[in-house]
């Protein structure tokens, strides 16, 4: 199926395409491919982007049991709640749906995957600046944004409708500047729908991500943040966009050595930034430093919704976009899930790194993060070569656990033949292979890092846990069961394969909700969140920290929350 060109509209010019010379797929070459090697399902029934575009792919994530049956969606025919319909198709689960997916986006066999992530790190590559480029090919600014062409243009689905309270961008390519050195940081932040030209941005500051310190710099300086947001991409834009890189290194850099190429750019049209020439839709503006505004709840790639809390917001510059634009939505929240899929064999590169060549340790094999509703942070295996120093093993086992402040609660050494992708055989050889008085150790002082924030203790530790509950939670992050079971009745209409639901496979309560949230995830779902919105704008404040939760904030009329269960 050829994908629909925008129309034209009042008050802006719709060029010819800009082409370029590439050497590297985009997007649309992407979506050629998936569909020559039947992986991806295009979806032509209308269908509500509010309501049922991710409980719809959700199900592939918690029905089928053999990954390789996944599938990228493409939908093309998109609405919200009140009707209003979309020109933009949506592509869901078509960068990392499966591993097959992503294998097709990196451009190399699947077990090329890791070694081809540490040339790229290794070797960056400067991006080459163009003057056209097909991301600017329509432009809106000015009373533009505000006119039906802002962001209200553009179909963000609801992630888990029921209990998120705005359409999220999951695919956001937040693009930053260091004001000191003038080195970009691309880092892939979830950003709240508040207004046409309106967003909100949490870049997951326990994840210690650039975009937040370049954040920092520019509140020194009393002055805003400029601003880029991708908003699909060429593959390896998007792959890059959730790797950890170093602090001084530009991921548009490793993106180039990832394709063995420059990477097309184009400065951005009102802020001082480049960006992708073949990205897709990219929304400029700027970041304020002296406000942070309410955003959440939003279901989060650890399993649970993050609750109300403040985080930044961007004034919106411009909008531009290419004339067939198609918009990128990952699945997250609950592991496995799209995003987790990209995540996972960058984190492991990462950690190979660290460990062979910062390190100088001998005899890694492999390193493993674990995915499966741990969220590849919290529980990382580590392989050994047979005959390796004991010595080595304790070392690689330190080394895990200081890479990154939270990275690693359960970390295990194995030899070569466990199969460190199954828990089982992990297990197996902590029962067997393993003397807790000889072969363990526990580390204090860790930070909490990606997960519900505890009321009881803001520290964690590695590597023995009691992970039973001992508090309230967050709800689940997934949808709702009254949206997937609807969801489910699409799924068997469009004749996909049979479902096998493993629990959890809807969202439920463990404690932590209360009316007040209940009541903007409604608004969501009936696509009535500017309301939302306008009570975010209503509730700026300057004298709170970002990720602040508004639960420990007493003074705020609107937010009833529940005080947290004291330990027992």
């Amino acid at each position: 199926m050829a994908l629909k060109s925008a129309k034209k509209k009042s008050g802006q010019s719709v060029p010819a395409a800009v082409k370029l010379k590439r050497g590297y797929p985009d997007l649309h070459d992407h979506i050629e491919a998936l569909k020559k090697a039947g992986l991806l399902i295009e979806v032509s029934e209308k269908i509500n982007k509010d309501t049922e575009m991710h409980p719809l792919v959700r199900w592939q994530f918690r029905g089928l049991q053999n990954e390789e049956d996944r599938r990228a969606f493409l939908f093309t025919n998109i609405a919200d709640s009140k009707g209003r319909k979309f020109d933009i198709p949506v592509l869901v689960g078509g960068l990392a749906g499966n591993r097959a997916i992503y294998s097709i986006g990196m451009q190399c066999k699947l077990e090329d995957v890791r070694d081809k992530w540490i040339h790229a790190m290794k070797n960056p590559i400067r991006p080459r600046l163009v003057q056209k480029a097909p991301c600017q090919e329509i432009v809106y600014k000015g009373r533009d944004l505000l006119n039906g062409h802002g962001l209200d243009d553009i179909p963000v689905p609801i992630s888990s409708p029921g209990w998120d309270n705005a359409p999220y961008m999951s695919a956001s390519h937040f693009i930053t500047k260091d004001p000191e050195n003038g080195i970009q940081n691309m880092g892939n932040y979830r950003g709240q729908i508040k207004a046409p030209d309106r967003l909100g941005m949490n870049p997951s500051i326990e994840l210690r991500t650039g975009g937040y310190w370049h954040w920092e710099k520019w509140k020194a300086l009393g002055r805003p943040m400029p601003c880029a947001v991708v908003l699909g991409a060429p593959p390896a834009v998007s792959f890059t966009s959730v790797q950890k890189v170093p602090e001084n290194v530009d991921e548009l850099h490793v993106t180039g050595a990832l394709v063995g190429r420059p990477l097309n750019v184009v400065k951005a049209k009102t802020v001082d930034l480049l960006v992708p020439a073949e990205a897709e839709i990219i929304i400029e503006g700027f970041i304020s430093t002296k406000y942070l505004e309410p955003e959440a709840p939003f279901g989060e790639s650890h399993g649970h919704v993050n609750l109300q809390e403040y985080n930044a917001y961007m004034d919106v510059t411009c909008i531009t976009r290419r004339r067939n634009a198609v918009m990128v939505s990952w699945v997250s929240q609950v592991t496995p899930s799209e995003s987790s899929c990209i995540k996972k064999p960058a984190y492991e590169a990462a950690q190979m790194i660290h460990l062979r060549d910062n390190l100088g340790i001998k005899g890694v094999h492999k390193v493993i993060t674990h995915e499966t509703l741990t969220s590849l942070h919290k529980l990382i295996v580590i392989q050994f070569e047979k005959g390796t120093p004991n010595t080595e093993v304790w070392r690689a086992l330190y080394g895990v656990a200081s890479l990154r402040m939270a990275e690693g609660k359960w970390i295990v050494a194995v030899d070569k033949d466990i199969d460190g992708e199954n828990g089982d055989a992990v297990f197996w050889a902590m029962s067997y292979r393993c003397k807790p008085h000889l072969d363990v150790q526990m580390l204090k002082h860790k930070a909490e890092g990606h997960g519900p924030r505890s009321m009881i203790d803001p520290e964690d530790s590695a590597i023995l846990i009691n992970a039973m509950l001992k508090e309230t939670y967050p709800p689940i992050s997934l949808p709702k069961r009254e949206y997937m079971e609807n969801a489910r009745k699409i799924w068997e209409r469009l004749g996909l394969p049979k479902l096998k639901p493993q629990m959890p496979w809807y969202g439920y309560d463990l404690g932590e909700w209360n009316d007040h949230l209940e009541r903007q995830a409604q608004l969501a779902v009936k696509s009535e969140y500017w309301e939302t919105g306008k009570w975010c704008a209503a509730h700026r404040r300057s004298d709170v920290a970002m990720n602040t939760e508004m639960r420990t904030l007493k003074d705020e009329p609107d937010y009833r929350g529940r005080a947290r269960s004291k330990r027992k």
